[in-house]
C-alpha cells in the first residue's frame, strides 16, 4: 500500500511527452530549410537536384503550415508561414507576367527542341516548324541521322540557313534560321563535352543578334556537379551596353539554380518567365517515370529584347518539350 500523502504536499504531476510540438517540427523543418537552401542559392551537394523541385515544395509546405494552425503551435506555425512566404516569393511570379515597356521592331519567333539522342521525329519537327512560323530553331543533341531526317522532310525550305554540328549520342548542337546567318561558331563544353553552335542573325530592320544553343552538362551525379557549375558559368553573359544576344537550349537548370539566376542578372530576361508561363515543366521525363516536370529548357532574351509570348509543346520522341517565344527585336540598321 502507498503511504497517503503528507498534509498539504502538493500531488505529482506526471508531465505529458510533447508529441504535437515535436510533430509539428517536425513537418515544419523540411520546408524551412528548402527555403534557407533556395533563397540564400546554396546549390550544393545533395541539394542540386532537389532544389529543381522547388515549385512543388512551394505548394506542399501549405500542409504544415495548417498542421500547425490545427494544433495550436503558434512558433511552428510561424517558421511554417515564412518558410511558405519565402518560397512563394520565389515562385510565384513565374506565373505573372510582366509588365516591361514595349518594343517596337521585327517579330521573331524562336523555339529551342532537345532530340534525345537524336530520336525525335523529324517529320514532326518540321511540321510544327511550319505550322508554328518559327524562324529560328535551336536543337541539341543533334545527330546525323536527324539532320538528314530534317533534310528529307525539307526543313530548308523553311529555314535554308544553318550552322550544324551533329555527333552520335547527345553532344551534337545546331541552328535553322529563316535569316541570313554570319559567324557561325560551335565550342564544346570541357566537362560534358557537348557542343554548342552559335551564329549572328541578319534580321532585317533590326540589329545584328547574337544566338546560341545552349547545353551544358547535366547536374546527373555527385561527380558532374562541379562541371555542370562551371559550364553554367562560361555562357555568354549579356552585354547591356554592346549587342544584342538570345541563349535557347537545355540549360540543365531552372530558374530555382543561384547559377542560373546570375547569368540572368547580367541582363538577360527568361523569356517564360516574362510571359507568365515560367511554371509549365519541359523535362518530365514524360516516360511514365514517377519524376514532375521541371522546367530546365529556356529562351533567355536580352532585356532590350520584348518578350510577347511563349508556348510549350510535346516533342514526338523525345523526353523534352518545345520552348517557343515570340520576341520582338529593337529597330535598328540591318538592311
Amino acid at each position: 500500500m502507498e503511504a497517503p500523502a503528507a498534509p498539504g504536499a502538493q500531488p505529482r504531476v506526471r508531465r505529458r511527452f510533447p508529441w504535437r510540438s515535436v510533430l509539428c517540427w517536425l513537418a515544419v523543418a523540411p520546408g524551412a530549410l528548402w527555403a534557407v537552401v533556395r533563397i540564400a542559392g546554396l546549390d550544393w551537394r545533395p541539394f542540386v537536384q532537389l532544389i529543381a523541385f522547388t515549385p512543388y515544395a512551394a505548394a506542399g509546405s501549405v500542409l504544415p503550415l495548417a498542421l500547425a494552425v490545427l494544433l495550436r503551435r503558434w512558433r511552428q506555425a510561424a517558421v511554417a508561414g515564412l518558410a511558405l512566404a519565402l518560397l512563394a516569393f520565389a515562385v510565384l511570379p513565374r506565373a505573372i507576367a510582366d509588365n516591361v515597356p514595349a518594343v517596337r521592331g521585327p517579330v521573331v519567333r524562336v523555339m529551342t527542341a532537345n532530340a534525345l539522342f537524336g530520336r525525335a521525329d523529324p517529320a514532326a519537327l518540321v511540321a510544327e516548324v511550319r505550322e508554328r512560323r518559327v524562324d529560328l530553331l535551336a536543337m541539341q543533341e543533334f545527330t546525323p541521322d536527324l539532320a538528314a531526317g530534317l533534310d528529307a522532310a525539307e526543313i530548308g525550305a523553311l529555314l535554308p540557313y544553318r550552322e550544324l554540328h551533329p555527333e552520335p549520342g547527345a553532344a551534337g548542337s545546331a541552328i535553322y534560321s529563316r535569316f541570313p546567318l554570319r559567324d557561325g561558331a560551335v565550342r564544346r563544353q570541357p566537362g560534358s563535352g557537348f557542343l554548342q553552335a552559335s551564329a549572328t542573325v541578319l534580321v532585317p530592320g533590326a540589329p545584328e543578334l547574337g544566338f546560341e544553343s545552349v547545353h551544358p552538362c547535366p547536374p546527373a551525379g555527385w561527380g558532374t556537379l562541379n562541371a555542370w557549375r562551371r559550364e553554367l558559368s562560361a555562357q555568354y553573359p549579356a552585354t547591356p551596353k554592346g549587342g544584342l544576344r538570345v541563349l535557347a537550349g537545355d540549360f540543365n537548370a531552372t530558374l530555382d539554380h543561384a547559377p542560373l539566376r546570375r547569368l540572368i542578372a547580367t541582363g538577360y530576361r527568361d523569356a517564360a518567365d516574362a510571359a507568365g508561363a515560367g511554371l509549365i515543366g519541359t523535362w518530365g521525363p514524360y516516360d511514365d517515370d514517377p519524376i514532375p516536370p521541371v522546367t530546365i529548357d529556356h529562351v533567355l532574351a536580352d532585356k532590350r529584347i520584348g518578350v510577347e509570348s511563349v508556348e510549350v509543346h510535346g516533342t514526338p520522341g523525345s523526353d523534352h518539350r518545345k520552348v517557343l517565344a515570340e520576341l520582338t527585336l529593337p529597330r535598328g540598321d540591318n538592311p
